[in-house]
């Protein structure tokens, strides 16, 4: 049987991973390139060197000088974007498919021919800085950093992908140029490409643009694991505002354990169904466990949950901002409650194809365009294969009432919860919506 926008993978003789889709109901592609580094590659002293790079990847080459890539995109009609999280950067264009050539030229080049200026580079200092510091007005994202590093002791999935402020200070030009150097080469490199294209004539011309590019040295070895939690974590953080805020995160399956299926059926369950695609999304979670339990007895103003897709094991957290009047003990104890519950009796029968259902529903529109068709090639190739993308239905239809309630007795125990608390002190600015990753 010939399957309808079949996947092509291809490796080159330089390491690069090229994975095509062909998909031809709209006259537009879309290219991404894929380094396998993010904050999970950093260390203390380079903490958010990932996303420095990044950014300065905008900054030019000597045959697209700063500013003229991205007035070429605009002409032809294009979109573009570069983004940095736990375990990736990725940058991408999406433009009319007689166009694409250009995503090639200018990809293949700051590949190889970044400037790293050092006066561009002092200014871009300021920037992340600048970034840093404006993220710090949001009482999520203190706590959720706090959290993060409390729960992860070993992996560098300790640190935040912005990083800490005293690496931002304090990391130099030539640092810069070396994590770009070590993992900015093909042997590191996926290139997806899906959209209006020949498959055939896409490949010649990657090869020819990128094939050129020698390989670089061997990815440093990454040899970290986090050892087992031995008991429950807590933090409190004290900052303006006068709302409080809770978050409590469990061990979090990597992408590829076979308990994650069932982990993203419990994540709809309990918080509802999630938008998938990267321009946000996502259906109303007034039907969730934990909106029932907090939100509707007017315990908390907002309540959720998230689940993350990553080659390590990560969190699975529930964050709830507590209502004026309630205090952290009460809201915290009944979200408790409710986790409880759900590793105590199993969901109902109805309860999981509903879940289901809502999570098919996300997953297709999470992959309707282009743009979201090359994003799913690449971030599946990052955390797994391209299998994981292909077999994703398949394997969320088969997750059964057992399945939900084994991953959540083996998940969801105090042991392995860390609890944070943000404790307002009555002044200063309030909360900023959260970013899911550091874009330039």
């Amino acid at each position: 049987m010939t399957l309808l926008n079949p996947i092509r993978k291809t490796i080159l003789d330089n390491g690069l991973t090229v994975v095509l889709r062909q998909m031809h109901h709209a006259p537009v592609a879309s290219f991404w390139v894929w380094y396998r580094v993010g904050s999970r590659n950093e260390h203390a002293g380079i903490t958010g060197i990932s996303h420095w790079v990044e950014h300065m990847l905008f900054k030019g080459t000597p045959t697209y000088p700063q500013g003229e890539f991205d007035r070429a995109i605009a002409r032809e009609g294009g979109i573009f974007n570069g983004m940095t999280w736990l375990d990736f950067t990725t940058y991408f264009e999406t433009l009319p498919s007689d166009r694409i050539d250009l995503a090639l030229r200018v990809e293949a080049d700051r590949m190889a021919n970044a400037i790293f200026d050092p006066a561009e580079t002092e200014l871009e200092r300021t920037v992340i800085i600048s970034e840093r510091q404006g993220s710090e007005n949001n009482p999520n994202f203190l706590l959720s950093e706090a959290l993060q590093a409390a729960a992860f002791q070993a992996h560098p999935y300790h640190h935040s992908v912005i990083g800490w402020q005293c690496d931002l200070e304090t990391m130099t030009r030539d640092q810069l140029y070396a994590h770009y150097r070590t993992y900015y080469a093909p042997n590191n490199v996926i290139v997806t490409v899906a959209g209006d294209f020949d498959s055939d004539a896409m490949l010649d011309r990657i090869g020819e643009l990128f094939g050129r590019i020698p390989a670089g040295p061997a990815r440093p070895p990454f040899t970290a694991q986090e050892p087992p939690q031995r008991g429950e974590r807590r933090v409190i953080v004290e900052g303006p505002g006068t709302t409080a805020y809770l978050e409590i995160a469990y061990r979090a399956p990597a992408a590829t354990d076979p308990d994650y299926h069932a982990m993203v059926v419990l994540d709809t369950i309990l918080g509802g169904a999630k938008g998938m695609s990267l321009w946000g999304g996502g259906t109303t979670n007034r039907s969730s466990r934990l909106y029932k339990a907090l939100v509707e007895t007017e315990l908390a103003a907002d309540a959720d949950c998230t689940l993350s897709s990553t080659i390590d094991p990560y969190l699975f957290s529930f964050s709830v901002t507590v209502r004026a009047g309630r205090s952290l003990q009460e809201v915290e104890a009944a979200l408790l409650a409710e986790i409880e519950r759900v590793v105590a009796e199993p969901v109902s029968e109805q309860e999981l194809a509903k879940a289901i259902k809502q999570t098919r529903a996300q997953f297709a529109y999470s992959s309707e365009s282009v743009t979201d068709q090359g994003y799913w090639l690449g971030f599946s190739e990052i955390v797994a294969d391209v299998g994981w993308f292909e077999s994703f239905l398949d394997r969320l239809a088969a997750v059964t009432v057992e399945d939900v309630q084994r991953a959540a007795r083996a998940r969801l125990q105090p042991r392995l919860r860390t609890v944070g608390w943000y404790v307002p002190t009555g002044d200063g600015p309030t909360a900023m919506p959260d970013e899911e990753a550091e874009d330039a």
